[in-house]
């Protein structure tokens, strides 16, 4: 097959899409999908984020959402494959509102997956390359306002009272990816953040923390890190990106500020948000409320009975950030994920004896091979490729949650086989192993849970070489003034215990600061209802409740790690636009959504 057949293939199925929705013949539309077949849609045909699995699940879609959309101009752009393997294709398209783009991919001349994504609104496009501000007015004015006069006015406007039309809580990565995206997009936005400075929560961390996804796979929009940056980036450094961010792409940003209570008014659909800024009051009335404040919300505490009478010291993992005074201490560390290695490795290196009780199997995998098989798409060489990180992001969108599982058990078979060994010694030493309930490994439970699992980058070489102790699959039975006794009768003395139990749903922020009839109804962020344990079922088909509208009106949920924060930043920033500029917005759900 010579280079031009696979678009030809994909055009002849993508001109046949175009022409049956423009008809509106939805059962002459579907008998261009395969059974088992999957529609993907982020904004724009259903204002929403969610996953159509099957055909009775697209037809209802369309049914509902066809004659507001009005897609039209359905292009290909690239397609690859074809005869023996799938035909992957991607196109672009419009909207009634705005232009999109996607993929989809053709198994034996039927539609396996498609992807719909709404990449812009037409007439509020972000003023970028050919349309970017001048800058300057040229000629002389005796009335000029120089940018600095005019950030010091737009500044002090806030701080006087003047409402933004979204306030953004939660100042970390999350928040101020989103903030760059409004600001593009012409959204007058406030971020709000209890540090001091941008990038603090990062700073604040234990001293050793170093990301463990790759530079390739944490860019943040509009300012990629630059060729030079390390592959892995230190805990300061990425504090100091996040604080440089902030001020070159002009957000109004404020440390010292806790937002203290919010309330919604249904009529005059604004939020009264109480804030304490450096100490002060202030009160805003912004439109949009967007949740901001990481993945999770508060730490979460394991009771521990006997715990009044322990003359040590009990600590969160999220209260600890350095352990050069426990040295010579021994210390407890209850939790074997991603946190509970972090600390002990560095109270190891501070001096203390660690000992590390593990309460259920952690997957783990070593960083050096997820580099080699798990990131072929975020990695110098998709660089080199051509494979920018606004590809990858798309590339990884295009296949359904429901598809994930098959492809992660492939990807952990050949992790656990070119690990034996690394697996064999580790478990001699009593670590509890597992790859997820169905064998999907890390990824799996990333998306599940949020927890149960670790990135090796030197904690699991300590263990094996007894380092740091292992008590696993043993329950606590009291603290004792020493110590923890478990119920097998065995005792680990202790100077010092460290939690890193996790953390509760961010919907709890909410019960904090708006209400808890507000944030039940809304009920608990994350998780995909797979069943499985701690991500309880039914199945979503998507992350519950992140990046799109939630049951509580002008109320969102932005959050992740940094490539999911920069992926569904710019899909939450133009829902919120749309709003702001009267767009019709009707949110396509189903009962779960």
């Amino acid at each position: 097959m010579h280079d031009t057949a696979p678009v030809a293939a994909a055009t002849a199925w993508l001109v046949m899409l175009g022409e049956t929705l423009a008809r509106g013949d939805i059962a002459a539309t579907l008998e261009l999908f395969a059974e088992d077949c999957y529609w993907r849609d982020i904004v724009a045909f259903t204002w929403n984020v969610k996953t159509m699995e099957g055909k009775p699940a697209i037809a209802a879609m369309l049914e509902a959402t066809l004659g507001g959309t009005q897609p039209s101009a359905w292009q290909v752009t690239r397609a690859t494959g074809g005869h023996a393997q799938p035909l992957e294709a991607w196109f672009s398209f419009r909207t009634g509102v705005g232009q999109g783009q996607g993929i989809f991919t053709l198994e034996g001349g039927k539609c396996r997956t498609i992807l719909t994504t709404l990449q812009s609104l037409d007439g509020h496009e972000e003023a970028i390359g050919f349309t970017r501000p001048m800058g300057v007015r040229h000629g002389a004015d005796r009335n000029r306002e120089t940018w600095s006069e005019a950030r010091a006015r737009q500044e002090a406007a806030f701080g006087n009272g003047a409402d933004p039309y979204c306030l953004v809580i939660g100042g970390g990565q999350g928040g101020i990816m989103l903030g760059a995206r409004l600001k593009q997009l012409g959204v007058p936005t406030v971020i709000v953040e209890k540090n001091a400075r941008a990038g603090d929560s990062w700073r604040n961390r234990y001293r050793s923390l170093v990301l463990h996804d790759p530079v390739w796979y944490d860019h943040l929009p509009y300012l990629p890190f630059p060729a030079h940056w390390p592959v892995f980036t230190p805990k300061d450094k990425m504090g100091d990106w996040l604080e440089m961010y902030v001020k070159v792409m002009e957000l109004s940003y404020w440390g010292g500020t806790e937002c203290l209570s919010a309330r919604f008014d249904a009529a005059e659909q604004r939020w009264t948000v109480e804030l304490k800024r450096d100490g002060k009051p202030l009160t805003l009335k912004p439109v949009q409320l967007v949740f901001a404040t990481g993945a999770y919300g508060p730490p979460k505490f394991i009771p521990l009975p006997g715990a009044t009478g322990f003359k040590g010291e009990i600590l969160h993992s999220s209260q600890y950030s350095d352990g050069a005074r426990y040295k010579g201490k021994r210390a407890v560390v209850i939790g074997a994920a991603s946190s509970g290695h972090d600390v002990s490795v560095d109270l190891w290196e501070a001096g203390a004896e660690v000992t590390m009780v593990q309460r259920s199997p952690t997957t783990v995998v070593r960083s050096e091979t997820l580099m080699e098989l798990a990131f072929d798409t975020y990695s110098e060489t998709a660089v080199a490729a051509g494979i920018d990180v606004d590809t990858a992001d798309l590339m990884g969108a295009a296949t359904p949650f429901a598809l994930q599982p098959q492809k992660q058990r492939a990807l952990y078979d050949r992790i656990r086989a070119r690990d034996a060994a690394f697996y064999d010694k580790l478990r001699a030493t009593g670590f509890l192993l597992d790859f997820g309930p169905d064998e999907t490994g890390l990824m799996m439970k990333a998306y599940r849970t949020g927890s149960g699992y670790y990135v090796d980058v030197g904690a699991s070489q300590l263990i094996i070489d007894g380092e740091i102790g292992i008590k696993a699959g043993v329950e606590i039975e009291t603290l004792t003034p020493t110590g923890i006794r478990f119920a097998d009768g065995s005792e680990v003395a202790a100077d010092l215990i460290i939690q890193s139990t996790g953390f509760h749903s961010m919907h709890e922020v909410v019960a904090k600061i708006v209400s808890r009839e507000v944030a039940d109804e809304i009920g608990t962020c994350w998780g995909l209802g797979s069943g499985t344990r701690n991500d309880p079922g039914p199945w979503h088909g998507e992350l519950r409740n992140m990046y799109k509208p939630v049951a509580q009106d002008n109320l969102w949920f932005q959050g992740g790690n940094l490539a999911l924060s920069r992926f569904f930043s710019k899909f939450v920033a133009l829902q919120i636009k749309a709003r702001m500029e009267g767009i019709s917005t009707p949110v396509y759900r189903t009962p779960l959504t």
